[in-house]
């Protein structure tokens, strides 16, 4: 079985999924219209499908094992919500639901994986393709959710493979990196407690919001400081929030932030760093600090054989000279909750437009070059093949 048997990219059903998807957005694991749609379509295409996997998610697959797949099994994967942002396109797709977006490209993924899933039930398999087309990337917890159900299980996958659209590379380019390609993705909430009083009188309180802008600059030097500056890492403090009044000092204040790293020590140490720094200023100053440290997705570590196959088939689709290597980002996904499993890799695909005036991600302007859709298509559809192939 080759690239060749396949039948073509319908990109015109292509681009009318996707735009349909873009205007019925759906958040989190509360996704019954998505979900609906994708199952259908699976099931008209022959699939054995379970709707609910992961609480909202859609396992589908056919295929059997053994033969020349030797007990292959592969997973392709795509993330169906989308984010609680106002679009401001004035296109004719723009988002039918209020305060929702698809902003993030995951219209185009459920779009891509129910192309490939036609394009594959068209041809011989020597072994099983699942679809996980999960709920929840966006809070980092869709992917463990469907883990928890045997998405993984019944056969057993062998290989996991996803892409992302990315508006930080042209159209026309795929990325591709073996090891770690997204960062961990950590939260926390600082809550400090101190005295409050008259803002004329601060001597006689504990003023929780100068604690908390001392505590704002010493998280910077975690970084700077703490950690070996051969890791990568990032520390954001992103609210903060404390008082009702300009002229009271409050009882509290609150931060919340995230850290950001590939693994290594750094990423090892962080809660216990974040927690010594916080609570040592606040005690320094007379105040009390809690520290909540959780840990949403790990760094999506690709696997280097996988990489190596995706990386063969991206060179077929847009030539040698348009595969990106070595291109990583701070941003995290919860596909590595798959990769941490079994062995996969997930790559992006360059979705920005020629000229230069695509929106970055989460933007409420965001949108894609939809010819992305077609190179994307054609990159699942072709590693699925040549994995089962033995590739």
């Amino acid at each position: 079985m080759t690239a060749t048997n396949l039948p073509p990219v319908d990109r015109e059903a292509l681009v009318a999924t996707r735009r349909d998807l873009h205007q019925h957005p759906e958040l989190g694991f509360d996704l019954p219209r998505t979900a609906g749609v994708v199952a259908e379509r699976l099931q008209r295409l022959g699939y054995t499908v379970q709707p609910g996997v992961g609480r909202s998610g859609v396992l589908a697959q056919r295929g059997a094992g053994g033969g020349g797949g030797g007990g292959r099994c592969v997973l392709l994967r795509a993330d169906m919500d989308a984010l609680p942002v106002t679009e401001a396109n004035q296109v004719p797709y723009r988002s039918q639901n209020a305060g929702k977006m698809h902003a993030c490209g995951h219209d185009g993924h459920v779009a891509i994986a129910l192309e490939v899933a036609r394009r594959l039930a068209g041809v011989s398999l020597p072994g099983v393709v699942k679809f996980a087309f999960q709920p929840a990337e966006e809070t980092s917890d869709g992917a463990a959710a469907m883990i928890r159900d045997g998405a993984l299980e019944h056969p057993p996958v062998t290989a996991a493979f996803g892409i992302h659209l990315w508006n930080e590379l042209p159209v026309g380019t795929i990325g591709v990196t073996a090891g770690p390609m997204m960062a961990s993705v950590d939260e926390f909430e600082i809550t400090i407690t101190g005295r409050g009083g008259h803002a004329a009188i601060p001597h006689h309180a504990i003023d929780p919001v100068l604690v908390a802008a001392h505590v704002i600059t010493a998280l910077q030097t975690l970084v700077s400081r703490r950690r070996d500056p051969l890791e990568e890492g990032v520390v954001s403090v992103t609210q903060v929030a404390a008082g009702d009044a300009f002229n009271v000092i409050p009882e509290t204040a609150v931060l919340r932030g995230t850290v950001r790293t590939f693994g290594g020590e750094f990423w090892k140490a962080a809660p216990r760093l974040l927690e010594d720094t916080v609570t040592g200023i606040a005690a320094a100053l007379g105040a009390r600090a809690e520290v909540r440290f959780e840990r949403l997705s790990k760094p999506l570590i690709n696997d280097a054989a996988r990489a190596a196959l995706m990386k063969a088939v991206a060179a077929d689709i847009v030539g040698p000279g348009n595969v990106r290597e070595g291109f990583r980002t701070m941003g995290g996904e919860d596909m590595a909750e798959f990769l941490q499993r079994v062995p996969g890799c997930f790559a992006f695909v360059g979705s920005a437009r020629a000229d230069g005036t695509s929106s970055p991600h989460h933007s409420p302007t965001f949108d894609i070059e939809e010819e992305a859709l077609v190179i994307g298509a054609e990159l699942l559809s072709r590693t699925a093949v040549r994995f089962l192939a033995g590739g």
